[in-house]
C-alpha cells in the first residue's frame, strides 16, 4: 500500500452543533436513536407500491406526515426526498440553537449528499406521460427530480445564500457531503453549514433494478431478520429512506457563542478503488487510502479509535471487505457497529445518518448493537458489538461509506 501523502498543515475540527433525522426508526433524532439502540430488528416492511415486484419490502419512514412538518401548499410541489431533507434540517437548526432571521445568510452553506435524486417523482410522471400522455405530466417534474434540488429547498427555508450544493459519489454521497462541508468552513468561505444527506427512491425501478444485481436480500419470510451485516448468513441489503442533516460551525464560534458542541469532524477522506463499477476492490486498498487519509487529516494513530460505525451493507462483498480493512488498519481494538441492520441501506443518505449516529454514541458513551447478528462470519475477524449494546467512552470514531464507481469517503469524529 503506497503511502499517504502529507497532511494538511495545522489540524481543523468542525464542531456538530445540530443533528436532525428521519429515518425507518422514525421521524426525529430521538425516535432513530431509540429504534437503534434497541436493535429489534430491521425496520423493515412489505411496501404497496412493491407489490409484484422480486422483493416488496422495504424499509420507509413510519408516519411521516410533510403536509404538517413542512407545510401542504409546499409538500405537494416537492419530490418526498427534498421533504424529508427540510424536516431533518428543521430539527438539526432547532437543535444548534440558531434563529435564521438573526443569521448573515450568505455566511451559511448548505451541502447534501443524494445518490438518485427524485426517482419517485420521475417514475410516477413517467407512467403519466405513458398513460394520460405529455400535457398531463407536472410541471414540476424537473425540479422535483434533479438531484441538487434537495440543498436549494433547504437554503430556500432557512435563508441561507452561502454555497449550495449536492454531492453525489452513491451510497458514499452523505459522507462526502460532510467533508466537503467541513472544508468550506476551513477555507472561511461560510461560519455555518448543514450538511448531510437524503434519499427516497423507494419505487419499483430502483428495486428491481437493485434485485437485478442481486443486491437485495429475499428474505421474504422473515422480514424483520433481512438486514444482517457481518452474519455468514446474509444474503443482500435492504432498500432504504431517509435522511439526516447536521450543523457544523468552527470550533472557536460555537464556543463564542455558547453552542453545545456534541462532537468534532475532526478527519475526513477520500479515494476511488479504480477497480470495479458496482464490485468492491476485495482487499479494500482504495478504502484504505480513504480511512489512512482521514487518520492524517486528524493527526490520529489507528490505535487512538475507540469505534468504527461500518458501512456494514449486509451484502457478502462489501462486509468482507470492510472486516478486512478494519482489521489490518485497526487491528481489533475498536468496537464495531452498522446501523444498517435496523435502518436498511438509504444509498445517498446512509453516510449522513451514520454520521449522525456516530456523534451520539460518542455523546451517551454507548454503542448500539448490529441487528440480526447470529453468527458472525469467520471472516469478519472484528469486535461487531451484537445482541445488546456496549457501553464505554467514545474519544475518537470513524464512520465509513463506500459506493458504486469505488467511491470511499471516511469521517473521523472525536468527542467535544
Amino acid at each position: 500500500m503506497p503511502a499517504v501523502g502529507p497532511a494538511r498543515t495545522g489540524s481543523f475540527d468542525a464542531a456538530v452543533t445540530g443533528i436532525g433525522m428521519v429515518t425507518a426508526g422514525g421521524v426525529g433524532t430521538t425516535a432513530t436513536w431509540d429504534r437503534v439502540c434497541e436493535a429489534a430488528g430491521t425496520a423493515a416492511r412489505e411496501v404497496p407500491g412493491l407489490a409484484g415486484m422480486p422483493v416488496g419490502f422495504a424499509c420507509v419512514v413510519p408516519d411521516f406526515d410533510a403536509a404538517t412538518l413542512i407545510g401542504r401548499r409546499k409538500a405537494w410541489r416537492l419530490d418526498r426526498s427534498n421533504q424529508l431533507a427540510i424536516a431533518a434540517a428543521a430539527e438539526a437548526v432547532a437543535d444548534a440553537g440558531l434563529v435564521p432571521s438573526a443569521w448573515d445568510g450568505a455566511r451559511v452553506g448548505v451541502v447534501l449528499g443524494c445518490g438518485l435524486g427524485g426517482a419517485g417523482s420521475w417514475e410516477k410522471q413517467y407512467d403519466v406521460l405513458r398513460e394520460a400522455g405529455p400535457r398531463q405530466v407536472s410541471p414540476t417534474l424537473i425540479p422535483m427530480l434533479v438531484p441538487n434540488m434537495s440543498a436549494g429547498y433547504v437554503a430556500m427555508e432557512i435563508g441561507a445564500r452561502g454555497p449550495n450544493m449536492v454531492t453525489a459519489t452513491a451510497c458514499a454521497s452523505g459522507t462526502t457531503a460532510v467533508g466537503m462541508a467541513r472544508e468550506l468552513l476551513r477555507s472561511g468561505a461560510c461560519d455555518v453549514v448543514l450538511t448531510g444527506g437524503t434519499e427516497s427512491c423507494v419505487v419499483p425501478s430502483i428495486s428491481t433494478g437493485f434485485s437485478q444485481m442481486g443486491a437485495l436480500s429475499e428474505r421474504h419470510e422473515d422480514i424483520a431478520r433481512s438486514s444482517r451485516p457481518f452474519d455468514a448468513r446474509r444474503d443482500g441489503f435492504v432498500l432504504a429512506e431517509g435522511a439526516a442533516v447536521l450543523v457544523l460551525e468552527r470550533q472557536a464560534d460555537a464556543e463564542a457563542r455558547g453552542a453545545r458542541v456534541r462532537a468534532r469532524v475532526s478527519g475526513y477522506g477520500a479515494s476511488a478503488d479504480a477497480y470495479n463499477a458496482t464490485a468492491p476492490d476485495p482487499e479494500g486498498a482504495g478504502a484504505e487510502l480513504a480511512l489512512r487519509a482521514a487518520l492524517a487529516d486528524a493527526a490520529l494513530s489507528p490505535g487512538d479509535i475507540d469505534h468504527v460505525n461500518a458501512h456494514g451493507t449486509s451484502t457478502p462483498l462489501n462486509d468482507t471487505m470492510e472486516a478486512r480493512l478494519i482489521r489490518r488498519v485497526l487491528g481489533d481494538r475498536p468496537s464495531v457497529t452498522s446501523v444498517k441492520g435496523v435502518l436498511g441501506h438509504s444509498l445517498g443518505a446512509a453516510g449522513a445518518i451514520e454520521a449522525a449516529v456516530t456523534v451520539l454514541s460518542m455523546e451517551h458513551s454507548f454503542v448500539p448493537p448490529t441487528a440480526n447478528l447470529e453468527s458472525q462470519d469467520v471472516e469478519a475477524d472484528i469486535d461487531v458489538v451484537a445482541k445488546a449494546g456496549r457501553e464505554g467512552e467514545v474519544r475518537a470514531a470513524v464512520s465509513n461509506s463506500f459506493g458504486f464507481g469505488g467511491q470511499n469517503a471516511v469521517l473521523l469524529f472525536t468527542a467535544a
